[in-house]
């Protein structure tokens, strides 16, 4: 089979979940995955042709992605922040949104530690990831802030599992940075015996989708990605940012930064959380959508 015919077969299986530019990069990624092509193989040599060994491995991961299921549980990885990711349908799929929350995270991450080096303070910078999913937080912000002491923490044990078993051997050599720990804790429990002390940096992309919402989402996220690290009940939609907001009023530090994703419908009143547990600075940030994404709190 020609690579091309393998592209445009795959596209128009496809097409009927996702607009035809979308359709047609998953199968390219899909391809660059299985075989080793790139996104313009099929053009610069329309005439290459797929060696008969994977043509049913091809057409196995296609017939996933016919269901709906997201390209990146099919060759399991992704893309966060420049680093490669393993993720399964136990984790959710990294953002771009949260990509914006780890570049913040590491702007005040950096700062401080460069404030700490000047006054000749060899104390780390301590930073806490709740709902860690993938690990894609923690890891991020401890590969971009050498010396940092990242703490991740879940619920699931699966996903532990995960951001435990990402493979960044190879940065944290070249880089110095230590790798993050992680602690199965339930931030809806109690802060008080969590047992590792006071943060920097407390960062979170907890469950936001209020289950109403579940009607306008795609088939490829609500069939397929976890329940529980996206949905909240109607009734009481900031549960989890409570919670956040209870575990930080006892672990930030007096200096201390928190950032947190939010629901786009709920700035205000999650803004609020913050403010009635003693955070005054707290405000609201906007997304590259011009949506109230996050709540970035202090003392």
């Amino acid at each position: 089979m020609l690579l091309k015919d393998f592209i445009k077969e795959g596209t128009s299986r496809l097409e009927s979940l996702y607009p035809t530019s979308e359709a047609r990069n998953i199968v390219l990624m899909l391809c660059e995955d299985r075989i080793g092509t790139k996104s313009y193989t099929h053009l610069v040599e329309p005439d290459y042709v797929v060696k008969d060994k994977y043509i049913e491995p091809l057409m196995a991961a296609l017939e996933r992605l016919a269901t709906g299921e997201p390209i990146q549980y099919v060759i399991g990885k992704t893309e966060f922040c420049g680093h490669e990711f393993k993720v399964t349908p136990d984790v959710l799929i990294p953002r771009p949104e949260t990509e914006l929350l780890c570049r913040e995270a590491i702007k005040v991450g950096s700062r401080l530690r460069r404030m700490r080096q000047a006054y000749g303070d060899s104390y780390p910078v301590r930073i806490l990831d709740l709902c860690t999913g993938s690990g894609c937080i923690a890891w991020t912000v401890a590969l971009n802030i050498p010396g940092a002491v990242v703490v991740g923490t879940d619920i699931s044990e699966k996903a532990m599992m995960v951001a435990m078993g990402q493979d960044f051997q190879a940065n944290l050599k070249e880089t110095g940075a230590i790798a993050p720990q992680f602690k199965i804790a339930d931030v809806l429990g109690d802060p008080d015996s969590f047992g590792f002390g006071s943060f920097d940096l407390i960062l979170s992309n907890p469950p936001y989708i209020m289950d109403s919402e579940k009607v306008r989402m795609r088939s490829n996220v609500l069939d397929f990605e976890p329940h529980s690290a996206l949905f909240v009940p109607d009734d009481d939609p900031l549960l989890f940012h409570r919670a956040i907001a209870r575990w930080s009023s006892s672990l930030l530090s007096s200096d201390g930064t928190g950032m947190t994703e939010i629901n786009e419908q709920l700035g205000e009143p999650a803004r609020k959380v913050f403010v009635d547990a003693g955070f005054q600075n707290a405000e609201t940030v906007k997304d590259f959508y011009d949506k109230d994404r996050f709540i970035f709190y202090s003392r």
